[in-house]
Parts: structure tokens; C-alpha cells; sequence
């Protein structure tokens, strides 16, 4: 029998464990709030959901 394409293939198809695309994810989530100043606008959005909850 002669090896196809999709017997080579070892991946299985389907999504990723949340796991893994987490440890993809974070890195580049990190480097954006660092150049862009997210963090500051992720504690002023909090800040602003909190006063409108009233806490």
C-alpha cells in the first residue's frame, strides 16, 4: 500500500484544547497591553461598570 497525503497527515483535525490556545494567545495579549496601555483602560472600563452597578 502506498502512504497518501492524508494518512501522513498525524494531526487530528478538530479545534485546539483551550489549554493550548491560551499558551498561543497570551504572549501576544501581554506585549499589546503593554504598547498600547491596555490595562489602564481595562481598570477604567471596571471602574465605570462598577459605578453604574453602584458599588
Amino acid at each position: 500500500m502506498a502512504f497518501t497525503a492524508s494518512r501522513m497527515n498525524t494531526r487530528p483535525s478538530g479545534r485546539r484544547h483551550p489549554l493550548v490556545a491560551t499558551a498561543m494567545v497570551l504572549p501576544l495579549a501581554t506585549l499589546l497591553v503593554v504598547v498600547f496601555g491596555g490595562w489602564d483602560a481595562v481598570v477604567t472600563q471596571a471602574s465605570s461598570v462598577g459605578v453604574m452597578l453602584g458599588r
